[in-house]
């Protein structure tokens, strides 16, 4: 499984939580996901739902999704078009609910990735291609990548009536 598209980062790297992923003015009040998806990352940066492209990335540093275990979060960065978040580390609930909605969370060391590089996510390589150097991730098992295929946990579990892989 590949991905390519260009990265995004923030001012603030670490600790993004889940407010700034989707402000909480929006998470209670919009239920449609492609509506929610406009607001996303707008308390970092205004006009990121208009920038970003189909396939993009988000990186960041360490915790990425800190705060409420709310699904709204990974789910308006999915339908933002959003190809995975790439961060140090992830809030473990935040990980749980990205796989659950078909959201790839890759953990990796993001210090040289820079706004606006042209990645190449490689899932069975276990590697990001960012311009002329690599950086090692460990390889998506191949159950989680027939998980993300499906659209996440929630979308295998109705495809399949149960636990298919």
């Amino acid at each position: 499984m590949k991905f390519n598209g260009r990265a995004r980062r923030f001012k603030q790297n670490d600790d993004i939580n889940t407010d700034y992923i989707i402000s909480g003015r929006y998470k209670f009040k919009i239920q449609d996901p492609n509506e929610l998806a406009k607001h996303v990352m707008e308390d970092l940066d205004p006009n990121f739902y208009n920038r970003v492209q189909k396939g993009d990335f988000i990186v960041a540093g360490r915790n990425f999704g800190c705060g409420s275990s709310r699904e709204q979060a990974p789910m308006a960065i999915k339908y933002a078009g959003i190809s995975a978040v790439i961060a140090k580390s992830f809030a473990r609930i935040f990980y749980r609910n990205c796989y659950n909605l078909g959201l790839l969370a890759i953990e990796a060391d993001t210090d040289n990735i820079q706004d606006g590089d042209e990645l190449e996510v490689d899932l069975d390589a276990g590697a990001i291609k960012d311009k002329d150097k690599k950086i090692k991730i460990a390889p998506l098992p191949k159950t989680m990548q027939i998980l993300l295929e499906d659209g996440g946990l929630v979308e295998h579990f109705k495809k399949y009536g149960g636990f298919k892989i």
